[in-house]
This record gives C-alpha cells, sequence and structure tokens, in this order.
C-alpha cells in the first residue's frame, strides 16, 4: 500500500510556523516534534491533492492512528 502524503503546519512557540510537505506517519512526525521542538503547540494537517485541512492535533490531542484514514 502506497504511504498518504500530508502537508502540516506546525505552529512553534508563540510566533513561529513550520510547514512539512511529506508527511506519512503522524505518530513518528509528533515523536519528532517532541524531540526537535519540544515547545510547539498545535499542527495542522492538510491533503496534499485538495490542500484542504483535515485534521488538528495538539500537544495534548496527539494523533492515535499514524494515518488519519
Amino acid at each position: 500500500m502506497k504511504d498518504v502524503k500530508r502537508i502540516v503546519i506546525v505552529k512553534v512557540g508563540n510566533e513561529k510556523f513550520i510547514k512539512y510537505e511529506h508527511v506519512d506517519n503522524l505518530i513518528r512526525f509528533t515523536a519528532f516534534l517532541d524531540t526537535k521542538f519540544p515547545d510547539w503547540r498545535y499542527m495542522n494537517v492538510f491533503d496534499r491533492k485538495t490542500h484542504k485541512q483535515i485534521a488538528s492535533f495538539t500537544k495534548k490531542n496527539r494523533p492515535s492512528s499514524p494515518n488519519l484514514m
């Protein structure tokens, strides 16, 4: 099965946003954020084809599966 790629925009700290274009595993990506950006606040997940928002997660409301499908 082909991995589903998502666009994720992450709010880090008070003023910074970071965009990642090819996220396929949300649980691994959240662990990466915890290590690289411990002050991340939330992330919005978008479909790569339609560019519509499909999910939003915070440090306390984390993804429960690697993919949204």
